[in-house]
């Protein structure tokens, strides 16, 4: 990610802020380069054990242009889906966590390796994120490909 790509989704991040510079301020001396933000506001996130996450990740690829925003968490236990604020309040689904208004989520600077929490798809700075209807159907795709234990072929 160059330094303005970078700049342009650190600014799309912190619009969400309650303290936009404060926000900056602990990204640039927090050891760890996280912050944390609101969900809810200008996104929600789906958050999805890893061993579906990447293969619905890989289905994403192939059905959309460029999925939104997604983070991976240390030892890829996790990702989280950025989609678009109210879309948890009517996600019904069995294993899918999700955080939106009066949640917190912990976001790393875009463009920085932080060992822990980290961008899969950093965020592009333009307010892109996944459609939710094309994300649960490729859930659904992974999970299919997973239950048969045929993922592998797919690639």
């Amino acid at each position: 990610m160059d330094g303005a790509a970078a700049r342009s989704a650190v600014e799309w991040l912190v619009s969400v802020a309650p303290d936009p510079r404060a926000c900056r301020w602990e990204w640039e001396r927090n050891r760890l380069g996280v912050a944390l933000l609101p969900a809810g506001v200008g996104w929600d996130v789906l958050i999805l054990p890893g061993e579906l996450g990447y293969p619905t990740l890989d289905v994403l690829g192939r059905v959309a242009d460029r999925p939104g925003p997604v983070l991976a968490d240390f030892g890829d236990a996790r990702m989280g889906f950025f989609v678009p604020a109210g879309t948890t309040a009517r996600w019904i689904g069995t294993g899918v966590r999700g955080a939106g208004r009066g949640t917190w989520i912990v976001v790393p600077y875009p463009g920085r390796v932080t060992g822990g929490v980290r961008w899969v798809v950093p965020p592009d700075g333009t307010g892109r994120l996944t459609d939710p209807v094309v994300l649960e159907s490729a859930m659904h795709e992974a999970a299919a490909f997973l239950a048969r234990g045929r993922w592998d072929e797919r690639r």
